[in-house]
């Protein structure tokens, strides 16, 4: 990764020259072939998950110094020429809040990102409270981004010419935000920290989708009796194929707290479930009596057969474990202050409690912790060490 040279940042900002909109195998391998020659490149994503049943990647913004490229990737049969730039150790990868890209990239082209720097995360670390894109470029350039087309759909052809000027600004500041981030990191000697953690995130994947059961993805499922879970899981499953026939997302098809609703109330005529009141006039008429028969089915499964809910016991920690978290959660309010940085970014619950339950009588004992990150034992385990031996 290169070290910025520059510190100006009204020199930061370059010019772009005029927009390259790539809709073809040819045209995508000629700029990847361009683009293989650069340090530094900034990329967003956006993608259908408001209008479609199965999500997928509708654009591609990359950038450098002086150019921008948008990539349609819906006509172009193979993508994996991206992976030429994006798995290159060589060139940097600038990303504002890439945990969705890089699961969206794996998911949708097994592609994987080497090099990433993520300047939301950059961002937090400096103990920036509002991280969005637009907050930060307001804060940092004084650049305010329009939100008008946030939620479009983004798998319309051909797309407006301002909806793709509109993705086009997402990427344009990303190298010299990125470059204004690293020197003050640098100077504040928290750019190994951030380093550490965006290699991290490169490894994050996208979850299984529709794993079964479906139930233990709705908030509240966990409160209803077996025989509820039953009714809510048939409910689900209606759910999901309707909307993959409509190829619609569910929550347009059918809302989760509407579910429950039914669910709980288990109508078994149209009376009752319009005493509910949990779908609106058109989906009572769409889906009503097909719901009412999933129901009158779910409460004739035998209760042997009735699904259980998969609760979790936490273990019991003593006395002794609590008093030494607490310890941990005051000196790490402390230190956060100090820092100027969010306490949960610093280090998390799970960390604490972790290094609560170990007692560490070194900081070589943290290296057992796996929930720890090399630079929070470097920077950081002296001090809870030392903490924990006079606690």
């Amino acid at each position: 990764m290169l070290q910025p040279a520059s510190t100006h940042k009204d020199c930061l900002i370059a010019t772009p020259g005029p927009l390259q909109y790539i809709d073809s195998a040819p045209g995508l391998n000629h700029v990847i072939a361009e683009l293989c020659r650069e340090p530094l490149i900034s990329f967003d994503l956006e993608a259908d998950s408001m209008f479609h049943f199965k999500e997928k990647i509708c654009l591609i913004q990359i950038a450098t110094r002086t150019a921008c490229f948008i990539v349609d990737p819906l006509p172009i049969p193979d993508l994996s020429p991206l992976s030429r730039i994006l798995s290159d150790e060589a060139i940097t990868k600038i990303f504002h809040g890439a945990d969705y890209d890089i699961r969206s990239l794996h998911r949708d082209y097994g592609i994987a990102i080497n090099n990433l720097f993520d300047t939301e995360l950059a961002s937090r670390f400096m103990g920036n409270t509002e991280t969005g894109l637009g907050a930060v470029l307001k804060k940092r350039f004084n650049v305010v981004l329009e939100k008008k087309y946030q939620k479009k759909d983004w798998s319309q052809r051909p797309l407006p010419h301002e909806m793709i000027n509109y993705a086009a600004k997402d990427v344009h500041y990303l190298i010299p935000l990125y470059e204004t981030l690293w020197q003050e990191l640098e100077g504040k000697g928290r750019l190994e920290w951030v380093l550490e953690e965006c290699h991290d995130l490169t490894l994050v994947r996208a979850s299984m989708v529709n794993e079964r059961p479906l139930f233990l993805k709705i908030k509240g499922a966990g409160d209803l009796d077996r025989r509820g879970l039953a009714v809510l899981e048939a409910l689900l499953e209606f759910r999901l194929s309707l909307a993959e026939q409509k190829d619609r997302p569910l929550f347009k098809v059918i809302g989760n707290t509407s579910l429950l609703a039914i669910a709980q109330g288990k109508p078994q005529t149209m009376n009752k479930l319009c005493d509910i009141r949990a779908l609106s006039d058109k989906q009572t008429h769409m889906y009503g009596h097909a719901l009412l028969d999933i129901v009158q089915a779910a409460l004739e499964i035998p209760d042997s057969l009735l699904p259980k809910y998969p609760y979790t016991r936490m273990p019991r920690t003593s006395s002794d474990v609590s008093e030494k978290f607490k310890t941990l959660k005051t000196w790490r309010e402390q230190k956060a202050n100090e820092l100027g940085m969010d306490a949960g970014v610093l280090i998390n619950n799970a960390a604490l409690k972790a290094i609560a339950e170990s007692h560490p009588e070194n900081a070589e004992a943290l290296n057992g912790i796996i929930t720890l990150k090399n630079w929070q034992r470097k920077e950081l385990g002296p001090e809870i060490t030392s903490l924990l031996r006079k606690a």
